[in-house]
């Protein structure tokens, strides 16, 4: 006997199919490209809390399930820090990897090309960590960036030196690299601004072991200011070589990259006591969760994080918040919705404006931090000091012994 099809059952299997498929496009992973040093020298000065920030936020966001059923998938490019490298990765991640918005930047040379690229295939790139001022400058509709560019981050140093130090003389020591050489013009510029004589500005090469010469010299022109931009393990050498020929001005600075990480801390020891920084981040800053993701990171990866991680953290936030707001899931729409961001994150406040020369760039506060007990400390401005700096900076002799 022919068996007979009963039409409501043909409606229920063609219903279940398209929610089948409605359910497969609703659950598609959202490709987001990450374009960062994650081998070599870069990976070891930042490089690495930026990767493992980027894997617990979007771990954090998918497990919050908080977009419709779609999951973020990390799409990662070792840039080597190498220009040609970062072009090749920007183009493999929008060509091949089909990812709907790239994020990361770090080296601002790599940063400054790969955003070419990123701004021809129109595909957002929201940069979180590369500073140099041109990366905004030049009125790209797809490149956004969060992090406080180049020329601002030493401003609050320059409040801090008019108001309180009123120091009359400085020098600065700068790495023998471009690194080097661009902040040490860029000091420069703001310390004659100040009114600064400049008794000293020597370089050094990476990896220079025995910095007491350059120190004693110091010593005998007897800056009231020492401004110090060095890598980490540099870092340290100079703060414990300073401390054995007992050079004493009335405060040294220490450039970010190298002197308000972590690993400076740990490994100065009580030499890093009462160094400044000029930073972009601190747990310690007045914003919601920056104090929780410190924790947690720890937590995660038995190690403490510095303004990279939380650059790259805050990275994922907004990008989660974009994509919560877009009003369809492509580019297109990733851009509308980063252009309208109004956020505050772990790193602070995000909302992309023009002003200056800049557009589509965040405006972050930035501050001065002190070494403070073997803690980095938020001292300035004083709307955010946590606590009082100490100036002028204690003699070698007169400091007490446990901080040895």
């Amino acid at each position: 006997m022919k068996r007979k099809h009963d039409p409501r059952a043909l409606f229920v299997l063609i219903f279940l199919c398209a929610m089948l498929g409605a359910t497969s496009v609703f659950a598609e992973n959202i490709k987001i490209g990450v374009l960062l040093p994650l081998s070599g020298r870069l990976y070891d000065l930042g490089g690495e809390i930026s990767y493992k920030s980027f894997l617990m936020a979007a771990r954090e966001i998918n497990e919050a399930n908080e977009m419709g059923g779609h999951k973020i998938e990390l799409v990662l490019e070792d840039t080597y820090g190498d220009r040609e490298t970062g072009v090749a990765s920007m183009e493999k991640l929008i060509s091949q990897d089909n990812v709907l918005l790239v994020t990361g930047g770090f080296s601002s040379t790599v940063t400054w090309l790969a955003s070419e690229v990123a701004e021809e295939h129109q595909v957002p790139f929201l940069v979180c960590t590369a500073s140099a001022d041109r990366i905004t400058e030049a009125r790209r509709r797809y490149v956004f960036r969060i992090n406080t560019p180049a020329g601002e981050q030493s401003r609050p140093l320059g409040s801090f030196v008019e108001e309180v130090a009123k120091v009359e003389t400085a020098s600065i020591l700068y790495e023998e690299s471009f690194f080097g050489r661009f902040w040490s013009r860029k000091i420069m510029r703001q310390f004659k601004g100040l009114g600064l004589n400049i008794v000293l500005e020597k370089s050094f090469l990476p990896g220079t072991g025995d910095f007491r010469p350059l120190l004693s010299l110091l010593g005998a022109l007897g800056p009231d200011l020492v401004y110090m931009i060095a890598q980490v393990r540099e870092a340290r050498l100079i703060m414990q070589q300073a401390r054995e020929v007992s050079l004493n001005p009335r405060l040294f600075v220490g450039h970010e990259a190298g002197f308000s990480v972590p690993e400076f801390g740990e490994m100065a020891g009580g030499a890093s006591e009462f160094v400044y920084s000029p930073a972009m981040w601190s747990p310690a800053l007045p914003y919601p969760g920056a104090g929780d993701y410190y924790d947690r990171f720890i937590e995660n990866y038995g190690a403490r994080p510095d303004y990279h991680g939380a650059q790259a953290y805050s990275a994922m936030q907004v990008i989660a918040d974009a994509l919560g707001r877009a009003d369809s899931l492509d580019p297109e729409g990733l851009r509308k919705g980063l252009s309208e961001t109004q956020l505050m994150t772990v790193l602070g406040p995000v909302a992309f404006r023009s002003y200056g020369k800049k557009s589509q760039q965040n405006r972050l506060p930035s501050y001065l931090m002190q070494w403070i007990d073997s803690e980095l400390k938020p001292v300035w401005p004083p709307a955010i000091a946590r606590d009082k700096y100490v100036y002028p900076t204690p003699r070698w002799e007169d400091r007490a012994p446990r901080i040895f």
